[in-house]
């Protein structure tokens, strides 16, 4: 009975993290509401800032904790069969990147903003993942450093779907919700990586590299490319860097 109890706190803690790291995408999203005009040389800078905390909390809160765990072929096998599950989800899911446009199979019958929420879906759903798995392997200070991680490069991820959204002609509000709605999906990912771990330990270095493979397909797919491709990039990689030590330090001061 009290394992059945922790087990359900886990769940519960795993949860209310993965709730507010998906508020945190609306948050960021809310300048929409004043303004649409930040630059692209601003937004390169914080998408590259997102893409280092990404990277940080990737090597130091998921990589090496599985390798503590479950050794180095663990975390090999973890972490390419977590990339191969999110370059997957890009061919078989219709979607559309603002970046390369349509994805997966074609598709006549989803409209657009349908398509664009379906992307960012595949893309948040590893990281809820990755902070379920860390309240679920029971290390509170991991974990907590992971939902800090999220939630902060989730918050310029957010502007990034809402200004296109205005320019292409969605109200401010609708377009701050569209945001907000492409971060709740972490939820699911964190109470599901959170239970997996939690019912079976053994799971816990899988979780943790599947984690972090998928993450890392994610910023070099999509991240690092954005913040390149409108000629910013010393801006983006200046931004990669700052959030790189900024997360490797708070993950040092929790640890």
């Amino acid at each position: 009975m009290a394992s059945l109890l922790q087990t359900h706190n886990v769940i519960l803690l795993a949860a209310l993290a993965t709730l507010g790291t998906g508020f945190a995408t609306g948050v960021g999203a809310l300048p929409t509401l004043l303004t649409v005009r930040v630059s692209d040389k601003l937004l390169d800078g914080l998408l590259g800032f997102a893409a280092g905390v990404m990277l940080a909390a990737t090597s130091f809160s998921l990589l090496i904790p599985s390798m503590e765990t479950g050794g180095i072929w663990v975390t090999v096998a973890g972490v390419l069969v977590g990339a191969a599950f999110v370059a997957l989800m890009d061919r078989v899911v219709p979607h559309m990147h603002f970046i390369s446009g349509p994805e997966g199979p074609p598709s006549a019958t989803l409209k657009r903003i349908t398509l664009l929420i379906l992307a960012i879906t595949i893309h948040n759903f590893p990281e809820g993942l990755a902070v379920g798995v860390g309240f679920g392997g029971g290390d509170l200070t991991v974990a907590v450093a992971l939902a800090i991680a999220i939630g902060l490069q989730n918050m310029p991820e957010g502007l990034a779907v809402a200004l296109p959204l205005v320019r292409e002609g969605y109200s401010r509000w609708k377009a701050v919700g569209y945001a907000l709605l492409s971060g709740l999906v972490e939820p699911i990912g964190g109470v599901l990586g959170a239970a997996l771990v939690s019912v079976a330990r053994p799971i816990l270095p899988w979780g943790l590299s599947f984690a972090a493979g998928a993450m890392l397909y994610v910023v070099s797919e999509e991240m690092i490319p954005e913040t390149h491709r409108k000629g910013f990039a010393k801006v983006g990689t200046t931004g990669l860097l700052i959030g790189f030590v900024v997360m490797m330090t708070l993950d040092n001061l929790f640890g």
